[in-house]
């Protein structure tokens, strides 16, 4: 979302803030409390104006953002049909469906993979105990008979199963080529909810101009307790610039009263 419209706002609103404060101030001095009062209306009426006309541009810009929220799509029926939704919530959706369909196939194909190593590893250790004893010279001409055709249908059930395991295992592998896509989606959506959120604080600071020319205060907002269950999820490496943001969007919104 562009902030050229947002800042040519902010700017035209502190400049006509630094100018009405000199006059409020000037009103005050000389005891026109009447065009004082009027000053601070004008502000009132001029931040209103700006807030709705800054609402506006931020619900058009995420408006916009989630119909446009394009994803590289040069692969693959999955990412074909993907490029061709248009919202963001239909995307999003579709990910998740494709997440939740390579977990199901992917479950699908080890259920289908462990009965057959389980099968070959059970006739492969029958096999070596038979060859340790031929080996000792404990077996009969009879059950050396036994044993070659033991051994010759073993090998031709090797090759089946080999291939089997393979074509499940490539399966497996090709069932994660969704993670690429969602580590997209991941990114657009976190860089989304950044933008929005940079709008959100900007135009809270917006609002607060008028109130700090005008000497209002909010009254500060309770801390809160920390909730110990806040924010539970994968373990993620926390870097400074982050924490720091986001403790100062926490302290800016406390000094609104919010």
């Amino acid at each position: 979302m562009s902030q050229t419209g947002a800042d040519n706002a902010r700017q035209e609103f502190e400049e006509l803030i630094k100018l009405k404060s000199h006059e409020l101030q000037g009103h005050i001095e000389r005891g026109d409390l009447n065009a004082a009062m009027n000053i601070i209306q004008q502000l009132q009426d001029a931040r209103e104006q700006t807030l709705y006309k800054e609402v506006g541009r931020l619900t058009r810009g995420l408006h916009d953002a989630i119909t446009n929220f394009h994803i590289d799509a040069n692969i693959g029926e999955d990412f074909t049909q993907l490029s061709e939704m248009a919202d963001a919530t239909d995307r999003l959706g579709y990910v998740v469906k494709m997440t939740e369909d390579a977990a199901n196939k992917t479950m699908d194909k080890v259920d289908e993979c462990m009965p057959i190593a389980n099968d070959l590893g059970i006739v492969a250790d029958e096999l070596r105990t038979e060859w340790q004893r031929l080996s000792r010279r404990e077996m009969s001409a009879d059950e050396f008979r036994e044993l070659y055709w033991k051994m010759d249908q073993f090998l031709d059930r090797l090759g089946g199963d080999s291939k089997a395991l393979y074509g499940h295992l490539s399966d497996i592998l090709l069932a994660q080529d969704f993670q690429d896509l969602t580590g997209q989606v991941i990114q657009r959506v976190t860089g989304l909810v950044r933008d929005v959120e940079k709008s959100l604080v900007d135009l809270m600071l917006l609002a607060s101009k008028v109130e700090n020319v005008a000497g209002f205060t909010r009254e500060k907002a309770p801390e809160k307790e920390k909730d110990s269950l806040a924010g539970h999820g994968p373990t993620v490496k926390k870097t400074e610039d982050t924490v720091s943001s986001q403790d100062d969007v926490d302290d800016l919104l406390s000094s609104l009263g919010f």
